[in-house]
């Protein structure tokens, strides 16, 4: 029992010293990652449990010999990958950076992995792209409450433990049935939309969407034809573009641009003059005020580029209607 209630002391005591300390994070030429301070007991297999990553993975981004153990006090660094770290939703802790002298929103994007300019904005609550020098933005969050969180998932709900250990027999049923059951009715009334409405409805946003995904278009279509017939397209222009690297619109046809003049959050439409594909693009801000971005009239991203079969990463010809 007094085992026990060390345990739960020791990992209570971690949980909060992560929410009483912020997680910054750092980077360099391995990658992103956060500093952690070795504690009483803790080795390469309790952190990697803490930060959901593999002890193998922490002994190589620190070039470490995993035999030798760690050392009370030590700071190691812990990496920070597709394991244990999102930057599109907001499951586990937030992981800050501080905001440099001279640095603008895209250019902590491109330093972060390209994390959507959106997704800062709504994390950070920022009205616009203007920052602070020693101003610190959530970049991404980490899944660092493994164990902590399961502890005080139990101490939040101590009435679900007799539940469970009184009628044995019973409640592992019971839990059973609900651990069968809760994913069954979500993916089939995901699949009885698909079904239903595909064959009844062609104008439906799920059928519109399967349409778009044949068609290599884009997510963004429908909103592109909204668009239009609120306030009509007025331009069409053939500009110089180049490519900005983004995790999104591999899987999910979700393309977008940076453009300078255009509202974010319009949709354009983009065509490859050489072979006349077009996708549908979401507009995310200007590209002003970057030396890189000099000749340049419109960025699009990855995904959308190689949606259009872009043979140059440089630079390239692509028309643009809006």
């Amino acid at each position: 029992m007094k085992k026990y209630l060390l345990a739960l002391f020791l990992i209570f005591s971690t949980y909060l010293s992560f929410a009483q300390n912020q997680l910054q994070v750092q980077s360099n030429e391995k990658g992103l990652y956060i500093m952690h301070t070795v504690s009483p007991k803790e080795n390469f297999y309790s952190i990697g449990r803490l930060y959901s990553i593999s002890p193998k993975d922490i002994a190589a981004f620190n070039s470490v010999d995993m035999s030798k153990g760690l050392s009370i006090g030590q700071t190691v660094m812990i990496p920070l990958n597709s394991s244990n770290f999102s930057q599109t939703t907001e499951k586990g802790l937030p992981v800050y950076y501080k905001v440099g002298d001279k640095e603008g929103l895209l250019k902590i994007s491109q330093k972060h992995n390209n994390v959507l300019l959106s997704n800062l904005r709504e994390w950070n609550n920022l009205k616009s792209d203007v920052v602070s020098t020693g101003q610190k933005l959530i970049v991404g969050y980490v899944n660092a409450t493994g164990q902590p969180q399961a502890t005080v998932a139990k101490s939040e709900a101590p009435k679900q433990e007799p539940v469970v250990s009184k009628p044995a027999p019973p409640t592992t049923e019971a839990k059973s049935d609900v651990a069968e059951k809760k994913p069954e009715p979500i993916v089939e009334k995901k699949q009885d939309v698909v079904e239903t409405k595909k064959p009844q409805q062609n104008t439906s946003s799920v059928s519109d969407n399967q349409q778009v995904a044949i068609s290599g278009a884009g997510y963004f279509k429908g909103q592109f034809d909204q668009q239009s017939k609120k306030i009509g397209t007025n331009k069409d222009l053939t500009v110089t573009s180049s490519i900005f690297k983004t995790a999104s619109g591999w899987q999910d046809a979700k393309y977008y641009a940076l453009m300078d003049n255009v509202e974010p959050g319009t949709i354009i439409r983009v065509s490859n003059p050489d072979n006349n594909k077009a996708i549908f693009a979401k507009v995310l801000g200007e590209m002003s005020g970057i030396r890189q971005n000099q000749g340049l009239e419109v960025r699009i991203s990855n995904a959308a580029a190689s949606a259009l079969n872009v043979s140059d990463t440089d630079k390239f010809i692509v028309k643009v209607n809006y």
